[in-house]
């Protein structure tokens, strides 16, 4: 799921200016005990969560989530296990970079290819995408199937379908892009905050809304749970967390179909940015013939 999402919302204990705020510090000060104290700081916080800018909460997250670096590389193992307990293993490299203009600075679009190499079945397989950051603009996607030395082209309506016969969809790995959604704060806690989120385009995906989890000090969203009406039927959780490079980066994910139990794990190992990967790489001739010196 490159994968900064957010700044820690501080607050400040106001000051007492009349005899109704001093009223409120006194009934505070004898609630700062056991359960008391916590419930003092949820009063505090709420009062607070007017003055949060959502939309600078979103910015950060997907900063922190898709954008560390100017490019990175990273090999990661799928595990698989459907709902009877079965299991099948992918193996794979990540090469990303991002897109900048003739100043040097970023787009917000972004080129991406994933090469597999295990199990014998899938290996040589090659998925290929040129993410965009306009909102009236689809990814490219595309799909390297070496048995048949075919490339198939990932329809846009297909997006969120199966990645390789995982839990995982195919705008799971690439990402999805926040301007397609529209978001509202739920609440704040001490480490989160919690947004709702609704697609501005239903007719291109299958949920009705999603909640996501986004941590305070590394505004990476932690847990994301999609809905169909109430029904609570996807979850995405980010497992663990590491800094790399200065970078907060995920080392392992987990998606789970909560309708019938099945689940993916995913593991990242070798996790390097600011490589200098060059733009000669992300171009279809890579799918045929990888760029050997970047994926070993």
């Amino acid at each position: 799921m490159r994968i900064s999402i957010l700044s820690v919302f501080m607050w400040r204990r106001p000051k007492i200016r009349n005899l109704r705020s001093m009223f409120r510090g006194l009934v505070a000060l004898l609630l700062i005990s056991g359960n008391g104290f916590a419930q003092a700081l949820a009063t505090q916080i709420d009062e607070s969560s007017s003055s949060i800018d959502v939309a600078e909460i979103v910015n950060k997250a997907e900063q922190a989530a898709y954008y560390a670096g100017n490019d990175g590389r990273s090999m990661a193992r799928m595990l698989i296990v459907d709902e009877q307990g079965r299991k099948q293993m992918r193996q794979f490299t990540i090469l990303r970079k991002d897109v900048l203009n003739e100043a040097g600075a970023d787009t917000g679009d972004q080129r991406m290819l994933v090469f597999f190499s295990r199990p014998t079945e899938v290996e040589g397989t090659v998925f290929r995408v040129e993410k965009h950051a306009a909102l009236n603009s689809d990814d490219d996607r595309w799909l390297y199937l070496p048995a048949l030395d075919l490339v198939k082209r990932i329809a846009a309506g297909d997006k969120r379908t199966s990645f390789v016969g995982s839990h995982f969809f195919y705008e799971d790995v690439s990402g999805r892009a926040t301007a397609k959604d529209s978001f509202e704060l739920l609440e704040q806690t001490q480490t989160h905050y919690r947004l709702k989120a609704k697609p501005k385009d239903t007719a291109l995906v299958e949920f009705s809304h999603y909640v996501v989890e986004i941590d305070k000090d590394t505004y990476l969203p932690t847990l994301i749970n999609f809905y169909k009406g109430d029904n609570n039927y996807r979850r995405v959780e980010a497992v663990t967390i590491e800094t790399i490079q200065g970078n907060p980066t995920v080392l392992r994910s987990k998606v789970t179909d909560l309708a019938s139990g099945g689940y993916t794990l995913m593991e990242f190992r070798g996790i390097e940015y600011d490589i200098g990967l060059p733009d000669s790489i992300f171009s279809e001739r890579s799918l045929r013939v990888p760029p050997q010196r970047y994926i070993k």
